[in-house]
């Protein structure tokens, strides 16, 4: 290990792409960042694009900041103030003044007009279902009028939706997958170079909150953990999110620095789940979705590939520690079981119409029990979690072939419809309230068919009592949660009974960071902003605070 850290940090080097040989030294302004880029970058700071590799609050910024971990008011971003009138058809918003585009031009409500009706009119943007009409009272204002009430449209349009220049975006055929290679934006970070093994982001000297201290933000790509992990060893790194090993006593096993941990995704075992939609294969049955998830013994997952880091997961999807007094007391299981039940596996699928065939695997209709998974190359991880898994669900008479692919064609594949199943997590929405993760994830009007791009519901589930509930759920403001509890009660059970998504963990999401090098970072005390590298715009929010130590 210490002669392949030496070799990998002489090649990042020599490559051009990496650190300086001493981190702290010549370089104390910027920072080396790796999200767990698996091979090489392909340009695209397109933020709405699901290739995307950056540029989310750095390059291109929202009206406000939400943060998930901290039920908080939200930041004033390149908004100021917003309201909502009585019934929560109406928005109102008011702009920072004197903003400019980093190309000179000026920033207007023209341009929070522009795309909102972009992401209108095109679905593969549009993850929230966003339906109001954007109106510009003038340069600092901006009305949105909505049919019905939309209270809970308010964190998705001002928090998670990036702001374009018009002038820049208006004569782009596809903006929800094109590429954009010269980002213009109102953000602290300018582009400053492009390779394919890294990226830097300078410091943008005209940004309206004051030029960021940490100069230069450098986001390297690697083959996968393993390197991370060693470059981490080696010092080439300032902020690292994923695994890594010595986590028990990170001050020891790596000098100067320090780590975070927090618990928001929830990792699933993600199936293409509706044959109505074009899906194929057993995963489609609901029988072996649901004698998957009995046949899991998460605590070996967790130990073995987590390194104990996972927490509870819920089948409702709900963050236990967050949402506990909203799981439903109509669930089978409030949390996943940690231990597997192999006996309910089996009556499951016996109860199904399946059979165990000579060789150990069940089969329906002459079609054995045999599925791929597939998982990102590098991501040690998930690999690791993936072959447990494999090995357990052998045990259940369940037969999973671990297929490594690339970022791009998982991405690609997971789009397309062209899996059985993924390992894979589902992310929290941009305000903490539950009804966001089931709006992106299990909304009909979130998915598409295969072979077309969907929205966030890449399953392809669909539901016609969830989306009835999701219907209701937008109608009721936030605050009432008396009224709004049936409805969840509902979505509740439908998605553990039907279970597209298989809950493995709530994932431990481990970020590492130099803080014998930057000063400022969130911490289980001051969780101000989620601490991980690819979270956006929460790592812009963490740039924006970090301080070089000793300044």
């Amino acid at each position: 290990m210490r002669a392949a850290t030496v070799l990998l940090a002489a090649a990042v080097v020599a490559a051009g792409c990496g650190p300086s040989g001493t981190s702290a030294g010549a370089e104390s302004s910027t920072l080396v960042a790796y999200g767990g880029q698996s091979g090489d970058y392909q340009i695209n700071f397109n933020p709405f694009a699901p290739t995307t590799i950056g540029g989310g609050g750095t390059i291109f910024q929202t009206l406000f900041f939400y943060n998930v971990l901290d039920d908080a008011e939200p930041t004033p971003r390149l908004g100021t103030e917003f309201t909502w009138n009585a019934d929560g058809t109406q928005l109102s918003i008011t702009l920072r003044d004197g903003v400019t585009w980093s190309d000179g031009e000026k920033f207007t409500a023209a341009d929070v007009v522009f795309t909102l009706d972009m992401i209108s009119k095109h679905k593969g943007m549009n993850n929230s279902g966003y339906a109001g009409r954007a109106e510009a009272v003038d340069d600092t204002h901006v009305t949105i009028a909505f049919d019905r009430p939309s209270f809970v449209d308010g964190p998705s349009v001002l928090g998670r939706t990036y702001i374009v220049p018009e002038h820049k975006w208006k004569d782009i055929t596809d903006p929800a997958v094109a590429a954009v290679k010269d980002p213009v934006g109102t953000g602290p970070y300018l582009l400053e170079e492009f390779k394919p093994q890294a990226y830097t982001l300078k410091a943008n000297p005209a940004y309206w909150g004051g030029e960021p201290a940490v100069k230069k933000v450098r986001y390297l790509a690697l083959s996968g953990n393993q390197a991370g992990a060693a470059a981490l060893d080696a010092g080439e790194i300032d902020w690292q999110t994923g695994p890594v090993p010595g986590l028990q006593d990170v001050g020891n096993t790596y000098p100067g620095y320090q780590a975070t941990i927090t618990h928001a995704n929830q990792i699933v075992l993600a199936t293409c789940s509706s044959t109505a939609l074009g899906c194929q294969g057993p995963q489609t049955d609901p029988a072996v979705r649901q004698a998957i998830h009995h046949a899991v013994d998460r605590t070996q997952t967790n130990a073995l590939a987590f390194e104990n880091t996972g927490g509870d997961v819920s089948p409702s999807f709900l963050l236990p520690g967050r949402d506990g007094a909203l799981i439903s007391d109509e669930l089978r299981n409030k949390t996943a079981p940690m231990r597997p039940d192999p006996a309910k596996s089996q009556q499951i699928l016996e109860s199904a119409g399946y059979a165990k065939g000579s060789d150990g695997i069940y089969a329906k209709d002459g079609v054995s029990l045999s599925l791929t998974l597939s998982v990102v190359a590098g991501w040690t991880d998930y690999i690791t979690a993936a072959d447990t898994m494999s090995q357990q669900l052998r045990q259940a008479g369940i037969k999973i072939t671990v297929q490594q692919v690339s970022g791009n064609e998982f991405v690609d594949a997971r789009d397309r419809g062209a899996f059985q199943v993924i390992i894979d997590s589902l992310y929290q929405g941009p305000a903490p309230d539950p009804f966001y993760l089931y709006n992106y994830f299990y909304s009909t009007a979130q998915t598409a068919a295969v072979g077309a791009k969907p929205g966030p519901n890449f399953s392809r589930f669909s539901d016609p009592q969830v989306d009835q509930a999701l219907d209701a759920l937008k109608l009721l403001n936030p605050a009432d949660t008396a009224a709004r509890q049936p409805h969840l009660d509902t979505i509740q059970t439908r998605i553990e009974r039907t279970m597209p998504y298989i809950p493995v963990l709530t994932q431990g999401t481990i970020s590492v960071y130099h803080n014998a090098k930057f000063t400022g970072w969130p911490t289980e005390r001051d969780l101000y902003a989620s601490p991980a590298v690819w979270s956006h715009p929460d790592s812009a929010e963490v740039l924006m605070r970090l301080r070089p130590a000793g300044k």
